[in-house]
């Protein structure tokens, strides 16, 4: 039956049209956004989880660079401890200089004091960002990760560095011993305290190569911590890219798809523009039925 008041084919191909128009519509967003999931209208599930893991992937970014502010740190107390090593070595090598006959004593003593005041001066100055490992010692704690666990519940990890052994010298107002002596007046003569005038030559040899070893044994310490902290860096890293690839997977769009289906949709959008006017012209060839 053919009717004036209701045209059937008109009806379908205006429906296939909006159909094909909203599949348009959504294909395009997807292109222009670059995710086939951008609002929780699309996928609920799939978008909490993304933007939940784009929250902790950020908590792990600070992380990073409270690592990294943590090997700076340990860079600046290595190379104070190689060169207070550097400066003892020498040391050493005065006391043996000293015990050679006819060798003017006051001034080899005078040279050690001058290489008290630089280990004074070594250790002052191996600060970073107003801590200085080498004068205060003890355990120190670095932020080292941020983790969610089945629950949801979260938590931040830390790395505990015992840097006791490192302490060069101790500037406080009470001062303790470290590896070079007790320096709490910042004088010179509490390091490595010596009288090569007066004193033991042997027994002054002795000690300075303890305190070598002590050192030595500090700076392996201080590398075998950067090592640590190099390694969870990586470790945090590659956690934040395998969280970025994880998220990907789960709302990135497939361009290639996204391209291939926008040439196909405007396709159908022709064709069922086409359908449409088509159908409407049908009600115009009932008029020559009363001509």
């Amino acid at each position: 039956m053919t009717s004036l008041m209701t045209n059937t084919s008109a009806m379908t191909a205006l429906k296939s049209l909006q159909a094909t128009n909203n599949a348009l519509e959504a294909t395009q967003k997807n292109i222009s956004t670059g995710y086939r999931v951008s609002d929780a209208s699309d996928n609920a599930a799939y978008w909490s989880i993304a933007t939940t893991m784009r929250s902790d992937s950020k908590a792990l970014g600070t992380v990073t660079d409270a690592l990294g502010l943590g090997a700076a740190k340990l860079d600046v107390a290595y190379t104070g401890m190689n060169s207070a090593i550097d400066v003892v070595q020498e040391m050493k090598s005065k006391i043996v200089a000293a015990q050679e006959p006819g060798v003017d004593k006051s001034k080899v003593q005078s040279e050690i004091g001058a290489l008290q005041e630089q280990l004074l001066s070594i250790a002052d100055s191996a600060s970073f960002s107003g801590e200085n490992w080498l004068t205060s010692g003890g355990t120190k704690s670095l932020v080292a990760s941020f983790t969610r666990d089945s629950t949801g519940a979260v938590s931040v990890t830390s790395i505990d560095l015992d840097l006791s052994g490192v302490q060069l010298v101790d500037s406080t107002a009470t001062p303790t011993a470290g590896i070079l002596g007790a320096a709490g007046t910042a004088s010179s003569t509490s390091v490595l305290a010596m009288d090569v005038t007066s004193g033991n030559l042997d027994d002054l040899l002795t000690d300075i190569d303890t305190a070598l070893e002590s050192m030595t044994t500090a700076a392996a310490d201080i590398g075998s911590a950067k090592n640590r902290v190099s390694i969870q860096s990586d470790f945090v890293n590659e956690l934040r890219d395998s969280i970025a690839r994880g998220v990907g997977k789960l709302v990135d769009a497939d361009m290639t798809e996204e391209s291939t289906k926008l040439q196909a949709l405007q396709t159908q959008q022709q064709l069922g523009i086409q359908a449409l006017s088509m159908a409407n012209s049908g009600s115009q060839s009932l008029l020559a039925l009363f001509r």
